[in-house]
């Protein structure tokens, strides 16, 4: 079994991003290379970005934007939540 050839690439990353990147990559066990390598496999796989990449729609960023200033947000507790929960079984 040959081992595939490896090349060294240079990107230009955001600092922050990177650096958070780099810690989740450390939770797993995983280097940032290893993390590139299965990125790239995984576009080589799907034949694209292996996930969904789409600009929302007009209602989605309006409600988008509405979140960021705190409009239309409401708050519910848990206890609440198991409340509505429960009386939805029962009826």
């Amino acid at each position: 079994m040959t081992l595939p050839v490896k090349e060294t690439t240079s990107i230009k990353l955001d600092v922050e991003v990177k650096a958070k990147a780099k810690e989740i990559f450390k939770d797993l066990g995983i280097t940032m290379g290893e993390a590139v390598n299965i990125f790239l496999n995984q576009v080589t796989l799907h034949k694209g970005l292996p996930f969904e990449v789409k600009i929302p729609n007009d209602e989605t960023q309006k409600a988008i934007e509405e979140a960021r200033q705190g409009i239309n947000m409401e708050s519910t507790s848990i206890k609440e939540m198991l409340s509505e929960h429960k009386n939805m079984k029962n009826a």
